[in-house]
Formats: C-alpha cells, sequence, structure tokens
C-alpha cells in the first residue's frame, strides 16, 4: 500500500492552515496606518506573498500553494463580514478593497506561475564543431617526440615487428 497520497492530503491540510493564519494575521493587520504610509497593507502582502511563494518552493506543488491560498481567502472571507457584535474587519474603504483582490492576485500569481525546473531540452543534435575531413594531429608544438624503445615511429606499433 502507498502512502504517498496520504502525506500529499495533509501537507495539503497543514498548508490550508498555515495560508489560514497568515489570511488572518494580515487582514486584522491590513489596515495600520504609519502616517500616510499603508505599513499593515505591505507587511501583510509580503508575509502572505512570502509563505505561498515558500510552500510552493517547498512542497513543488502546486496543490498545497493552492490550498494555503484558499486557506487565506477563505479566513478573509470569513472574518470580513459583520460579526456578532457589529463589528466590521475589513472596513468598505480603499485599503480593504485593495487588501481583499490583493491577496487573491497573490494566490493566482503563485499557483499559475510556471515551473523552472522543467525547461524544455534541446532535441536536435548539436552541432559538429571538427569538420569530418580534418587530419588527426601528428606533432604538438613545443614536445619533442623522441621513439620509445621496441616501437616503429612510422606506423606506431609498440612491437618494432609491424605486420
Amino acid at each position: 500500500m502507498r502512502i504517498g497520497w496520504i502525506s500529499r492530503v495533509f501537507s495539503w491540510i497543514a498548508a490550508a492552515l498555515v495560508g489560514g493564519v497568515f489570511g488572518v494575521a494580515g487582514t486584522i493587520a491590513h489596515s495600520v496606518m504609519w502616517g500616510p504610509v499603508p505599513v499593515g497593507l505591505i507587511v501583510g502582502a509580503v508575509a502572505c506573498g512570502a509563505i505561498l511563494i515558500a510552500i510552493r518552493a517547498l512542497t513543488h506543488d502546486r496543490g498545497a500553494a493552492l490550498a494555503s491560498g484558499l486557506g487565506m481567502v477563505g479566513m478573509l472571507v470569513l472574518i470580513s463580514g459583520v460579526g456578532p457584535g457589529g463589528s466590521i474587519v475589513v472596513q468598505d474603504s480603499v485599503s480593504g478593497r485593495i487588501w481583499i483582490y490583493l491577496v487573491a492576485g497573490l494566490v493566482l500569481l503563485v499557483v499559475a506561475w510556471p515551473r523552472i525546473t522543467r525547461m524544455p531540452t534541446r532535441t536536435e543534435a548539436p552541432a559538429q564543431t571538427i569538420p569530418p575531413t580534418a587530419a588527426p594531429i601528428t606533432e604538438v608544438p613545443g614536445i619533442d617526440r623522441q621513439p620509445v624503445a621496441g616501437t616503429h615511429p612510422e606506423r606506431g606499433d609498440r612491437t618494432g615487428l609491424g605486420t
């Protein structure tokens, strides 16, 4: 019995949970401003993008990245509505709309990114660099060729008898 699919399903569940945690953290922090700079939006986008890229790179699996992204988007949708006490986490504002589309765009980008390790290979034969009619190399400049005892220098045999 092969257990590969079991570990894959568990990795998808773990990725969805991690994505959900990052989605909640980013959604809560997206509205933090430091003067005119939307620090929460920037930090949340970097964190969510980084975990998506890390999951995709470490598992080499689009399914795990998709599960993580679904966890992020799912938690964003879940906590974006009006709470039981009437509180709203994601306001109907520019930063709220940017956050929703930014998370969805990050998920789509990371999941749809092509695999770089499977680049096409060359199928044609490489061009021949040495012409087929080239003469064999008989002399090397700077090396004095002395015949070895028992050889015939013209025939190249080592017995000295020839054939």
